[in-house]
């Protein structure tokens, strides 16, 4: 069955860069999410594309539901706008606290972080932890090295075809929207289905 979509995550970076598309394609999403009566989940910080996405958000009179670390909170880039702020202690747990209430990702122009949070969001739709749609909005082009990587491990044997797909990729916010919605689970075995492994395999 398709995703019903009532929450977003947003995962992108705390700084704004240096291309002046990049904030103004996250404020835009944010907006584009509000409009559309999703509830937006960001890392609750007012800095950068993260906090570009929320005002976008905010200003269409949307949801934003922040989730910020104290460390990060005591060094005063918490958004204080947001419709909720929730507090906690590390990194781990900020994430899990993101995932829990998102229906599906989205992943904007980021840097480490951003990839790891998307990264793993994408890891537990890979093994069956969750069954949510991982989306990537290719904001001028900054995803395609990403996109040949992923081509790549599949021509390497790393990554399975059918997994390539749990990755959804459009330059087009509503277009990428849309088809987070209609995504459905990919029904494969994983190493958490199998008693063993065969020899030789890792």
């Amino acid at each position: 069955m398709p995703t019903e979509l009532t929450t977003v995550c947003v995962f992108c970076a705390s700084s704004p860069g240096r291309d002046p598309r990049l904030a103004e394609a996250a404020s835009g999403f944010g907006a584009l999410l509000a409009r559309r009566g999703l509830t937006v989940v960001t890392g609750g910080g007012h800095v950068g594309l993260m906090g570009a996405v929320a005002d976008g958000a905010l200003a269409e009179g949307g949801a934003v539901h922040g989730v910020i670390t104290r460390a990060l909170e005591a060094r005063e880039v918490a958004h204080r706008g947001l419709t909720s702020l929730e507090v906690v202690e590390t990194m781990h747990e900020r994430k899990a606290a993101m995932s829990g209430r998102a229906d599906a990702f989205v992943m904007l122009p980021g840097g480490f972080g951003t990839l790891d949070e998307f990264f793993e969001a994408l890891t537990w739709t890979q093994l069956g932890i969750h069954a949510k749609p991982c989306g990537v909005l290719d904001v001028a082009g900054y995803f395609e090295p990403l996109v040949d990587f992923v081509a790549r491990a599949v021509d390497l044997g790393l990554v399975r075809p059918e997994h390539r797909d749990l990755v959804v990729v459009d330059p087009d916010p509503g277009a990428l929207l849309d088809r987070l919605a209609r995504w459905e689970p990919v029904t494969t075995d994983t190493w958490l289905d199998r008693d063993e492994r065969p020899a030789g395999d890792s």
